[in-house]
């Protein structure tokens, strides 16, 4: 289902005060068009291992409505599967970083992931989008000018901390599969 990688950066040693948080492995395939990038799980996603799994952050309603399967009453590897059918992949521009709660503001000493490896991996992806301004920044300045062979997209954060309208926010993903 998904391509287990060691794109990410190694582990970071510091100390027992510090809180490290990591990225999960990219969700992709052979068949990956689109690349969805968030900057890092928060504290509901890493506890549950599971990326988006805060309760109401709006990333697998949004998702929903571009597929149009009901992901959200989807156990999660189904989610994952339903994702990959429809040939879009998920990862973090972040392999690992300090950070207190889940805001992207905490970010510190941060490890990027290897995103210009994975993107070499994915022979049809056409599209990058970003989940958010975060991953956004940092997405770009990691791909430098490789960027200029995808379609980039900058989207609004399904993050419950970016306060934007839901139907806002639908309009900006539903450029994905336009």
């Amino acid at each position: 289902m998904s391509a287990k990688s060691n794109l990410a950066a190694p582990n970071l040693a510091t100390p027992k005060s510090a809180t490290i948080k990591s990225s999960f492995a990219p969700v992709v395939d052979q068949n990956t068009r689109i690349l969805i990038l968030g900057s890092l799980p928060g504290d509901a996603s890493l506890a549950q291992q599971q990326y988006y799994a805060h309760p109401q952050n709006r990333f697998w309603h949004l998702l929903s409505e571009l597929v149009t399967v009901n992901l959200i009453v989807q156990d999660y590897p189904s989610r994952l599967q339903t994702l990959l059918q429809n040939h879009i992949g998920l990862w973090d521009v972040i392999a690992q970083a300090q950070r207190r709660g889940s805001l992207d503001s905490q970010i510190k000493e941060r490890n990027d992931n290897d995103l210009l490896a994975l993107v070499s991996t994915l022979p049809q992806l056409h599209t990058i989008a970003f989940n958010g301004t975060t991953a956004a920044k940092i997405g770009l300045k990691i791909l430098q000018d490789k960027h200029t062979r995808y379609r980039i997209l900058h989207l609004p954060s399904s993050s419950p901390a970016y306060t934007l309208k839901y139907e806002v926010k639908l309009r900006a993903w539903r450029s994905i599969v336009d």
